[in-house]
């Protein structure tokens, strides 16, 4: 997929950022894969070629390998993580995806008021990374956040104004035709964006 500037929901996109999202149902052995260097684990992962055109291009490479915990809606018509519970018990530093398709007729409204919420977020408690992906610019858009705990998560998402208000004006105009939202367990973080991972003595 490709990526928005800014961390979140983008008209711009960020040319030399890109995203990859692959489910499995098979469980994978995080320990064995936090002491692999990179290249390997992209090769396990997905395959040669895809290894081999990331390193032809010295591309920077993160990945985080995730456990879905609780979410609700659907990605094209399909429950893309399984059917998982509204809820969990689960407090630790979490993982937040966000998918939304936009209809036409509501795009001039949704732009209008996604940069509030992006700025406000950027500089959020608690927030420790966030990256705007999609699989097709304007219209179909996520964004994948990382935070802390659920709890600062809900903070952010019932205390700040501008969010509040999109979700009110979402739910009245109609906004999307598909929309989902999955909370994950962070298993593993490997690799650096600008040498830095955000997630080095968190997990």
């Amino acid at each position: 997929m490709g990526s928005g500037k800014g961390g979140s929901f983008s008209k711009k996109p960020d040319w030399q950022q890109w995203a990859i999202l692959s489910a499995s149902n098979l469980r994978f052995k995080e320990v064995q894969f936090k002491h692999l260097p990179a290249e390997v684990v992209l090769r396990k992962l997905y395959g040669s070629f895809i290894q081999w055109w990331l390193g032809f291009f010295n591309c920077q490479t993160i990945t985080y390998l995730l456990e879905p915990l609780e979410g609700h809606g659907l990605w094209d018509g399909k429950e893309a993580f399984g059917t998982l519970p509204h809820q969990s018990e689960y407090d630790g530093t979490i993982a937040i995806l966000t998918r939304a398709t936009i209809r036409t007729a509501r795009l001039k409204e949704f732009w209008q008021h996604v940069e509030g919420v992006s700025t406000k977020m950027s500089h959020a408690d608690g927030l420790i990374t966030s990256y705007g992906i999609g699989e097709m610019p304007l219209r179909k858009q996520a964004t994948f956040s990382i935070w802390e705990n659920k709890n600062v998560m809900k903070s952010f998402a019932n205390q700040t104004a501008e969010h509040r208000e999109v979700i009110q004006k979402t739910r009245q105009q109609n906004w999307y035709s598909e929309e989902m939202f999955v909370r994950f367990k962070i298993n593993c973080c490997i690799g650096s964006l600008n040498g830095i991972n955000p997630l080095k003595g968190k997990l």
